[in-house]
């Protein structure tokens, strides 16, 4: 197991090294002036040569990367140039903000996607199988910023149940209490739709092939019931199961743009949007590298998480 852990570490550190180059790159291929925001249009050249020294532009981009890498190394990721804060902390307290709402999502998600899935496949082809499919299929379907939008007119326009957009209250600290919670529901169940889809039809797949196998057929003539049988469903679908909710939890870290967008949520995907529209280079460097490491330790968790569960993929 131990060298089964130092394998799949010695292959995450090299896409480390790749996805800090690509972040790099893309961010100063694109088109623009990132000093555009913080300059007075009548700037002199002094002044615009000034800052491009401050923020290290006047740096060839190999001399830059490496400057910036050795940084991040040390938890140094720069000054915002919009805000002129530290881009750590920015990122930290954002990432904070898109950690809490992804998990929930995901656990709501997988709650759910488990059930559609093993109701679709203990019923297959009977009518609990067609509404699960049909859930699932619309979980992914429909687009979820739509959707965010629809869900805050019905229950924040007309119904007034929940706040329609922001964090929490703005004079308080983070605390999980219904207070803050309320801010939470609406962008939570939100991104929440696609992960389900996705893992109810995974679900639904798997039971489907494990219920199908010989085993099962031995252990219903040996007369076990049909919650022992159930148990030995679950722990055959666990591992592919739990692949599926650590990428889901991954993608919705780093792909909720959109929805902190409608919901104005104070997490990475509305610092990212900022970001972008500011031409802030530092600040959309940090936050992307940020949500990209996520991504890959995540990948690097669930991996042993599934070994555990599996002793098999270590085997192999």
């Amino acid at each position: 197991m131990f060298a089964y852990l130092l394998r799949r570490i010695g292959y995450a550190l090299p896409i480390m090294a790749g996805v800090a180059l690509v972040c790099f790159a893309l961010v100063h291929l694109a088109p623009g002036d990132p000093l555009v925001s913080i300059l007075p249009p009548d700037a002199s050249a002094d002044l615009a040569a000034q800052m491009r020294t401050l923020y290290g532009f006047d740096r060839s981009y190999p001399e830059q990367f490496a400057v910036w890498v050795w940084r991040a190394l040390q938890g140094d990721l720069g000054t915002s140039i919009a805000s002129g804060r530290p881009v750590t902390t920015e990122v930290l307290t954002a990432v904070g903000h898109t950690l809490r709402l992804a998990v929930l999502a995901t656990f709501i998600g997988f709650v759910l996607g488990s059930l559609f899935g093993f109701v679709g496949g203990y019923f297959q082809r009977a009518w609990p199988d067609r509404l699960a499919s049909t859930l699932a299929v619309l979980g992914v379907s429909v687009p979820h910023y739509w959707l965010g939008m629809v869900m805050v007119i019905i229950f924040s326009a007309i119904l007034g149940w929940l706040p329609a957009t922001g964090g929490g209250p703005g004079d308080k600290d983070w605390a999980w209490d219904w207070n803050h919670l309320q801010y939470m529901l609406l962008p939570a169940i939100t991104m929440s739709v696609i992960p389900m889809g996705i893992i109810a039809r995974t679900v639904r797949a798997l039971v489907a092939e494990i219920l199908a196998q010989e085993f099962i057929v031995g252990l219903r003539a040996k007369g076990l019931t049909h919650l022992g049988i159930f148990a030995h469903v679950v722990k055959n679908a666990a591992p592919t199961a739990l692949a599926v909710m650590g990428l889901q939890l991954g993608y919705l870290l780093g792909g909720s743009i959109l929805i902190e967008t409608v919901f104005a949520w104070p997490g990475t995907g509305f610092l990212l949007n900022s970001a972008i529209f500011q031409r802030d280079l530092p600040l959309l460097q940090g936050t992307i590298l940020v949500l990209a490491m996520f991504f890959v330790v995540l990948n690097l968790l669930v991996d042993v998480l599934q070994t555990l569960l599996d002793p098999r993929i270590a085997r192999a």
